[in-house]
């Protein structure tokens, strides 16, 4: 992409997803994002709208006045975007790719982390660690941050969520928020490494994909090619046994990728690409308040 076309594209990915940052999502990302209890700071008066749970009564038994305890995390988080570039995100039918979408979301959740004075770092991945950004503040970082996410191509096409999960477990010696960006189309299984990245961080699953991975349209004879591996094959659309059949492959893809999220404890949202990630990331707000 040239320079002058991909700093259109960062200003335009800026103003649409700083505004959702600062007018929708407001307030709401650090109440549902926030850690608790990991790292008492320093205690500090009362004001309204604090936990009474987080009244130190020691401290305020000797200034005759309430104070509160303040968390390292409440304060300050470190957020991670582990973002997928296999091949597979380079697909999309109606509105946008796949991998467009994810990167607006990425872009959303980058403001709403800088907004909150949060550290924010990205660890892009296929089946190789392809780049990691360790986590800075300030708006320059962010403004790098969305030109790679526009602009950056893998040298694999293919994926291995469970390396960017043991990279992150590895990687990362303190508790943070990653959220995980993927269309999950994956052959191998991750949960296990899953459920080790989440212990030890609050990993939050974000899947993008399109409506032709759902139900495959009635067109006839139809040339597909796996974007990971290069395989192509003719299938016949017109037959609804073919179609059936790739519909019950996507049912049980979704039903297996969502025991894995439950089996692991982690909070997931789906979104395709025609539709909606405002509401669906306000889905996932609030289902953790």
């Amino acid at each position: 992409m040239e320079t002058s076309e991909l700093l259109k594209k960062v200003r335009r990915i800026e103003i649409k997803t700083r505004g959702l940052s600062s007018n929708i999502f407001a307030g709401q990302y650090h109440t549902a994002f926030k850690g608790r209890g990991m790292a008492f700071s320093e205690v500090r008066e009362y004001q309204y709208g604090d936990d009474m749970r987080d009244i130190d009564w020691n401290v305020t038994a000797r200034f005759n006045k309430p104070y509160v305890k303040v968390f390292e995390e409440e304060r300050e988080l470190t957020v991670m975007l582990l973002v997928d570039v296999s091949g597979s995100l380079e697909f999309g039918t109606v509105k946008q790719f796949k991998k467009e979408l994810l990167t607006e979301i990425a872009a959303t959740l980058a403001f709403s982390a800088i907004q909150n004075n949060d550290k924010i770092g990205v660890i892009f991945f296929s089946d190789r660690i392809e780049k990691f950004i360790p986590p800075k503040k300030g708006r320059k970082h962010i403004l790098y941050i969305i030109r790679e996410l526009l602009d950056f191509k893998g040298e694999s096409r293919k994926t291995d969520i469970q390396l960017g999960l043991e990279y992150l477990t590895n990687v990362m010696k303190r508790r943070c928020t990653a959220f995980l960006l993927s269309d999950f189309i994956v052959p191998k299984a991750f949960k296990n490494a899953l459920v080790i990245a989440n212990r030890k961080h609050d990993v939050v699953a974000i899947q993008v994909y399109d409506r032709r991975v759902e139900e495959l349209p009635n067109v006839g004879l139809m040339n597909i090619r796996d974007a990971e591996t290069g395989h192509e094959q003719w299938i016949d659309t017109s037959s609804r046994a073919v179609r059936r059949a790739h519909h019950a492959w996507w049912v049980d893809q979704q039903a297996m990728l969502n025991e894995t999220f439950t089996k692991s404890n982690v909070d997931n949202v789906s979104v395709r690409t025609d539709g909606d990630y405002v509401k669906a990331l306000m889905s996932l707000f609030a289902k953790r308040n």
